[in-house]
């Protein structure tokens, strides 16, 4: 799979799992602080923990799950190298 944002990754699974009904935005356990900044910062993580709760309530398959690890991983490397980069 080409280097897809997290953000968009995170939003094609969870597109899919609200159209074919696998989970609601109130059952995923999101904060509504949370989901709006990850819809308007580029660079917003959620924890790993909340992360993992995440990819288990919306049933991801394991390459999926592998996929948006992966990409949140890109996304920490970033945000680590800015922070060194930083004046």
């Amino acid at each position: 799979m080409r280097d897809i944002t997290f953000k968009n990754l995170f939003f094609r699974y969870y597109d899919r799992k609200i159209a074919d009904g696998t989970i609601t935005f109130s059952k995923l356990g999101i904060t509504k602080t949370d989901f709006t900044r990850l819809c308007v910062e580029e660079d917003f993580l959620f924890d790993e923990d909340t992360l993992i709760k995440i990819c288990n309530l919306m049933k991801l398959t394991e390459e999926e799950e592998t996929e948006l690890f992966d990409a949140a991983e890109r996304l920490r490397k970033e945000k680590s190298c800015l922070l060194y980069t930083s004046p």
